[in-house]
C-alpha cells in the first residue's frame, strides 16, 4: 500500500508533520501530553462558562447547566 517504493528524498527539505515517511518513536508520549493539554484546556474552559453563566429568565422545565450552575445551586440551598 502507499502506491510507490521508497525512494531517496530531498534532506533540506522541512515539513511540519515530518516530512516523508515519518513515524516517530515519541508518538505515544506525544499524543498523551497533547490528550492531556486538551483536556485541561477544557476543564479551563468549562469551569468558567459554568462560573459566569447567569440565565435572566427561568428556564420552563430543567436543563442539564442547571446542575453545575451557580445561580441554581444557591437557589437550592436556600
Amino acid at each position: 500500500m502507499g502506491g510507490v517504493s521508497r525512494f531517496p528524498y530531498p534532506k533540506e527539505v522541512w515539513a511540519p508533520s515530518g516530512g516523508w515517511w515519518s513515524q516517530p518513536k515519541t508518538w505515544k508520549p506525544n499524543t498523551a501530553i497533547a490528550a492531556f493539554g486538551m483536556a485541561a484546556t477544557l476543564f479551563a474552559v468549562w469551569s468558567l462558562s459554568a462560573n459566569k453563566e447567569i440565565r435572566y429568565q427561568e428556564p420552563k422545565r430543567t436543563i442539564p447547566s442547571m446542575s453545575w450552575a451557580k445561580q441554581y445551586k444557591d437557589k437550592d440551598g436556600q
